[in-house]
């Protein structure tokens, strides 16, 4: 009988994800459990591929042995169609992160609405669900929203550079959240939101090293206001920095970062994740990264 440890190939399928910290995450996990397990990275910029070519992708993957594939931008809603199965989460807010082969099967998941849910109890515990207004309804805005109000958000206002996406998911949620009050607002409009609003999550680009800026005025938050965001490289970023000196309590994207990996690590494998451990990984990781920055 063979005492050879199970093996796990899994990749990563996105622009620009070569620097990703998910690979270095989900192998020192696997290490501390005694686990095989092997993580790259399938940049479409380094490849020259678009965002459409998921689907050949996932053929390839599965054809060259991989165990699971995660997906992130630009391909998140793009997958969907060539998947043969989609978590009920994933399937009512349509978008995947995480797509696990099993028998020749492609089965869609996503681990970014459990990890900002995670995040946001364990981060802003306590924090009002009264009304939260969010930047962003790209594929882990959808996420993102749909963990908001999973967590029993009673007001979310999505406001987006995409008024028709916005407005597409404001819909699709409204469907399994009819108590809530779902709206998709113009940008113009954003001064008169921040009055009324309690939260503020920040799930577009802009924060990254990739696209330096705030996402909104910074005059609009106040101390009452609690912030989050999704960006986490940097970890520190403009918004986040700028509203804790204002006095707020903040939200880094770190904490989801760890969470959704955690999530999707223990899908692919069926074993749990030490969270504590990972999250204590990542900072390690990031320590370093700034170490070089300096």
């Amino acid at each position: 009988m063979s005492t050879r440890a199970e093996s796990y190939l899994v990749g990563v399928i996105g622009e620009g994800v070569i620097p990703s910290l998910s690979p270095a995450m989900h192998e020192r996990e696997a290490d501390q459990q005694g686990l095989r397990y092997l993580y790259r990275p399938i940049d479409l910029l380094e490849l020259a591929l678009p965002g459409a070519a998921v689907g050949d992708l996932l053929i390839a993957g599965y054809r060259m042995g991989f165990n699971a594939l995660a997906i992130t931008h630009p391909c998140k809603r793009l997958v969907l169609p060539y998947l043969d199965e989609v978590s009920d989460d994933a399937r009512r807010f349509g978008a995947v992160n995480l797509v696990l082969i099993r028998d020749g099967r492609f089965i869609g998941h996503n681990t970014d609405f459990s990890g900002f849910a995670t995040a946001l109890a364990e981060g802003l515990p306590g924090a009002s669900p009264e009304r939260v207004v969010q930047l962003g309804a790209g594929g882990a805005g959808s996420a993102v929203a749909y963990a908001l109000l999973s967590t029993g958000v009673q007001t979310l206002d999505l406001v987006g550079r995409n008024p028709s996406r916005c407005s597409e998911l404001a819909a699709r949620l409204s469907e399994f959240f009819p108590d809530a009050t779902i709206t998709a607002r113009p940008k113009a409009e954003l001064p008169q939101l921040m009055r009324l609003a309690s939260g503020l999550v920040n799930c577009t680009p802009v924060g990254m090293a990739a696209h330096p800026g705030i996402p909104l005025d910074m005059a609009l938050v106040d101390s009452r206001h609690w912030v989050a965001d999704i960006v986490y490289r940097p970890i520190e970023t403009l918004l986040v920095r700028g509203a804790r000196a204002k006095g707020c309590r903040v939200l880094d994207g770190g904490r989801m970062a760890v969470r959704q990996a955690a999530d999707a690590f223990s899908i692919i494998t069926g074993r749990r994740a030490d969270a504590t451990r990972m999250r204590e990984h990542f900072r390690e990781l990031i320590a370093a990264e700034e170490k070089l920055r300096v």
